[in-house]
């Protein structure tokens, strides 16, 4: 079977398929800030179709120090990208990425610039920096170890608090070794969400109140507007408008009048 072809995409005809975000404004480097040196350009969000053309044409800087928008235009006979410093005729030039990438060497200013000026620099490409990507894989990666650290040392009744947010009822059914083995795995596959979790002070009462449902020491009306207790069907607590009824119930277990009754509950849990 033949092989696929890769989309050819032209963003003067076609919008980059991300959420668009506002429009960065990007100062303009001193003149003894700028190297001169070759660079390289990479789509963001880890496209990379066959080609992918961007304009070239009708895009707009906001100059700070000026104080006016200034437009750029990417030609192969001007010195600069901005229209009003051009001497001349324009002989407009195409700007394309290949596989994602576009290597620009030194002796190309004015490609750079204009590839540095324009609004959607760091919003649909941006330089590839080996130097950044580095430190950033190194925060990611001491972050990993910091989650899997705190996963490993976590007490089951927390670790099993933690884990019902990503994992739900099920974690009711699993041994403490399941549950010790995927909170490992959840927190080296989200490590932020799951140290965030970990920090959470009401990730435990949240789970407390899962439980007692669970028990049928409390029930949860159709509507998750009332807790009551099983037994009796006494009111417990009314879920505000608008509010997670679990998120609400452990908001609740901090009050004088809740706190009685997470008490309760704890008793009939054991």
């Amino acid at each position: 079977m033949a092989k696929k072809k890769k989309e050819e995409v032209s963003l003067e005809e076609t919008p980059l398929a991300v959420e668009a975000k506002p429009a960065v404004k990007t100062q303009e480097p001193k003149r003894d800030s700028w190297e001169i040196k070759d660079r390289t350009y990479i789509l963001k969000y880890g496209l990379s179709p066959l080609t992918y053309t961007i304009k070239s044409r009708g895009v707009y800087y906001w100059d700070e120090e000026k104080g006016y928008e200034r437009e750029l235009k990417y030609t192969q006979n001007q010195k600069t990208p901005f229209v009003d410093e051009f001497k001349g005729d324009a002989r407009l030039a195409h700007i394309t990425f290949e596989d994602g990438v576009l290597n620009v060497s030194k002796n190309q200013q004015t490609l750079q610039k204009f590839l540095h000026y324009s609004p959607d620099n760091g919003r649909v490409w941006e330089e590839f920096d080996s130097v950044q990507i580095a430190n950033d894989d190194l925060v990611d990666i001491e972050l990993e170890i910091q989650a899997l650290n705190a996963a490993r040392d976590l007490e089951i009744d927390h670790a099993e608090a933690v884990l019902r947010v990503e994992s739900g009822s099920k974690v009711s059914e699993m041994t403490s070794k399941e549950i010790k083995r995927d909170v490992l795995v959840f927190a080296k596959k989200n490590p932020q969400l799951f140290l965030d979790l970990v920090q959470d002070e009401n990730v435990e009462l949240r789970n407390i109140g899962i439980k007692a449902v669970e028990a049928r020491i409390l029930t949860l009306s159709s509507d998750n507007r009332t807790f009551n207790w099983a037994s009796n069907n006494r009111k417990v607590m009314t879920v505000p408008f608008e509010e997670h009824p679990y998120s609400a119930l452990a908001a609740f277990f901090k009050t004088d009048e809740g706190l009685e009754i997470y008490k309760s509950i704890l008793k009939r849990l054991n």
